[in-house]
């Protein structure tokens, strides 16, 4: 099994479209320590020139490919791919694999959270019912 450590001091963004990317841009200017995966060498620019992370290519879902981006040593972890299936696959996996303390999971099919029922720290996030909630404010409240 992995390892992990006790110093948890980065975030590893796993996906870098435009979710994953303005969260690695926003935290990397904030000073902290980002790791952002992709299976797309071209997804990375959508990073910044400010960006002073880290970045790894290759399959989402190998296990020795987010060890090499240190998930044994990350706070938290966003999982923000375009693929529900592969996103689940990754909170399961730093879940009960890695004991990531933060894990926040993108998600587009709001009934696929069962899936993720009974994960310690697992957060999903769905852009449907954020954009909803975003109108909702921009409207000026339940009109």
């Amino acid at each position: 099994m992995a390892k992990t450590s006790l110093l948890r001091n980065k975030t590893l963004i796993v996906g870098c479209g435009r979710l994953g990317s303005s969260i690695a841009n926003k935290e990397s200017l904030a000073g902290k320590n980002v790791l952002v995966v992709d299976k797309n060498p071209s997804a990375f620019e959508l990073l910044s020139d400010r960006f002073s992370g880290y970045t790894f290519s290759g399959d989402v879902t190998d296990l020795a490919l987010l060890e090499e981006a240190s998930i044994g040593s990350t706070k938290e972890i966003i999982i923000a791919t375009g693929d529900d299936n592969v996103n689940i696959f990754i909170a399961h996996v730093a879940s009960q694999i890695y004991s990531v303390p933060n894990i926040y999971v993108r998600l587009d099919d709001p009934s696929l959270e069962i899936l993720l029922r009974g994960l310690v720290n697992v957060h999903p996030i769905f852009p449907f019912e954020l954009s909803i909630d975003k109108f909702k404010l921009l409207r000026g409240g339940n009109r």
